[in-house]
């Protein structure tokens, strides 16, 4: 079903202890026909290397790459039927963790930072850019199924 998306999430305990609360948060992501992502919740000082994997990818981040790519898809899209040559398009996004109105830790804000190249005859100006982007947020489906503040702080495009 087009509506359906599936993720499979393995953990292990392999010859760990567990019950010494020093096991390895280290885990798969699998998804569609195979491709994997290694795991793991962020490294700190109640869960240190090795038990936390630094060059694994955490729930947080997994979350704002979910945010950052959706934007970046519709944007690609607006740009194409609009006849402007996209690039490149990097975005250096980040979350920043704080605590709801109960108490609990929520990604409070997530801020996009998208860095677009076009070229060719054809190129947009800011204004073009700014609505390409205020598009693809308001059609973004993660975005719309985030309470996190999100914030578009793009710097110019590059019109090579």
């Amino acid at each position: 079903m087009a509506g359906e998306h599936h993720a499979t999430i393995v953990w292990q305990r392999g010859d760990q202890d567990f019950l010494d609360k020093k096991y390895s948060r280290a885990h798969i992501w699998r998804f569609d026909e195979g491709c994997e992502v290694p795991g793991s919740c962020p490294p700190s000082k109640l869960i240190p290397a090795p038990m936390a994997k630094p060059d694994a990818v955490d729930p947080e981040e997994g979350l704002i790459a979910s945010l950052s790519a959706c934007h970046m898809l519709f944007f690609l899209a607006f740009a194409a039927k609009a006849g402007y040559r996209v690039d490149s398009y990097v975005d250096e996004a980040f979350g920043v963790l704080g605590k709801n109105d109960g108490g609990r830790t929520f990604m409070e804000r997530i801020t996009l930072r998208p860095l677009v190249a076009f070229s060719g005859d054809t190129k947009p100006d800011q204004a073009a850019v700014d609505d390409m982007h205020h598009r693809a947020h308001d059609q973004c489906f993660i975005a719309n199924s985030l309470r996190s503040d999100i914030v578009l702080a793009p710097p110019p495009p590059t019109l090579a």
